[in-house]
């Protein structure tokens, strides 16, 4: 298989599906793989999915993780940006590479750690999916008990929080109450295709201090 593996090319915005594959080869996989690459992975009871993503969704992920960030800044709240750090656990057979996570309650269990176990670490406190070019499989996320999963499609920005094991889709963000997340990220991120992406994110740091 892993043979196979570095024969195959995949496109921009396509996605690779292999079935029966198990932990031990998953594994592998991922070392195959590298950490300095564009393919994201996820990997759910024996079926791993392979995606590239297009240019859109890496604009994307970039603006919602920097307007998170400027959030947590602005309201002095300590924070670990992991990006699209490997979240796996063995027992539970699940791994997921979100296109950003952030651990804010859970700061300090991880701090100065390189690799995680979702077997003994906490998971993020909040993960962000773009699925402008792919579709976010939730189970994974919703085993491995991230309390804040945000997705944002082609229909905007999507909020789901976990409640008694199972996500449900909500209005407003536990992370940051109060705020209009959802009019906010959907807003910018229109704003950054008209004019820019670095002129949309200061627009949104010039409203941010002018009504926080």
């Amino acid at each position: 298989m892993l043979l196979e593996l570095r024969q195959l090319r995949i496109q921009p915005g396509q996605q690779l599906l292999l079935e029966d594959v198990s932990w031990q080869q998953f594994e592998n996989i991922l070392a195959e793989l590298g950490e300095h690459r564009t393919a994201r992975i996820s990997y759910s009871y024996g079926f791993l999915e392979i995606m590239v993503p297009l240019p859109e969704h890496e604009k994307a992920k970039e603006i919602i993780g920097d307007m998170v960030k400027i959030l947590l800044n602005e309201q002095s709240i300590n924070y670990d940006a992991l990006g699209s750090t490997t979240l796996k656990n063995k027992k539970m057979s699940q791994g997921v590479e979100p296109d950003a996570c952030f651990y804010i309650q859970n700061q300090g269990a991880v701090i100065g750690k390189n690799r995680l176990d979702m077997g003994v670490d906490p998971p993020p406190d909040l993960a962000i999916e773009i699925d402008l070019t792919s579709r976010t499989q939730l189970d994974n996320y919703q085993i491995l008990g991230v309390p804040e999963l945000w997705r944002y499609g082609k229909q905007g920005l999507k909020i789901n929080v976990l409640e008694n094991g199972k996500y449900a889709e909500s209005d407003s963000s536990p992370t940051f109450p109060g705020m209009p997340i959802i009019e906010l990220v959907n807003q910018y991120v229109q704003q950054s295709k008209v004019i820019g992406s670095s002129q949309a994110i200061q627009a949104f740091r010039n409203w941010l201090r002018d009504n926080i």
